[in-house]
């Protein structure tokens, strides 16, 4: 596939052929399901913990006797039935993470940039790099490639060391930075655009091979 390279001011200077084979059926469909639940279930911190009748403070003496009270026979005050008592099958600490295997993770990322590029949702630059830290120089040649709400900019490592690119892109609410060496599905579907590097697409490339 042929992909238009403009530089940051708008102009066309060439064109670019992407470096890995398009899918065209809906081969990788459930790749990127899986991936993205993958991905998702892993932001989960699982740290959510309550106290049973064995870690609450309290008591170990039996509230009454046994026999001739009237009342429903217990024996401690920590249960759950007593104010401050245990928590009876309350959430643990537990891992959320699901295991993808690294074709799946790979299919899914194919998948999911050649869907992009069909929709002509992809836009190729021939650097990324910046003069300036100042926010308006980035958001004005953001504008003048006639980018979306959402931006993904994906850079090569050696343009992501860029400090003013860095500088310029934290401060735009709806941009995100991204190295192509570190791009995961979930990373793709999300923003409205995606304005990458010929570097970049080469990094991409060369994982995807």
């Amino acid at each position: 596939m042929e992909l238009k390279v403009q530089t940051l001011s708008g102009e066309e200077t060439g064109t670019y052929s992407v470096g890995f084979d398009v899918i065209q059926d809906e081969k990788g469909e459930q790749a990127v399901h899986d991936t993205v639940v993958a991905y998702m279930a892993a932001q989960r911190s699982g740290t959510a913990k309550t106290k049973d009748r064995g870690e609450v403070s309290g008591t170990g003496k039996k509230p009454w006797r046994q026999k001739g009270t009237g009342r429903a026979r217990t024996g401690s005050r920590r249960t759950n039935i007593f104010s401050g008592g245990g928590v009876v099958h309350g959430p643990v600490p537990r891992d959320f993470s699901k295991k993808v295997n690294s074709k799946t993770r790979t299919l899914a990322l194919r998948k999911a940039l050649s869907e992009r590029l069909k929709d002509g949702e992809v836009t190729v630059v021939a650097d990324l790099k910046l003069e300036t830290k100042k926010t308006k120089a980035l958001s004005a040649q953001l504008d003048a490639i006639d980018t979306e709400a959402k931006t993904l900019l994906l850079v090569d490592a050696d343009a992501s060391n860029n400090d003013n690119l860095c500088l310029a892109s934290r401060n735009i609410p709806l941009v995100e930075l991204a190295e192509a060496s570190s791009l995961n599905t979930y990373q793709v579907l999300r923003p409205d655009r995606i304005v990458i590097t010929q570097a970049g697409l080469d990094a991409v490339a060369g994982r995807l091979k």
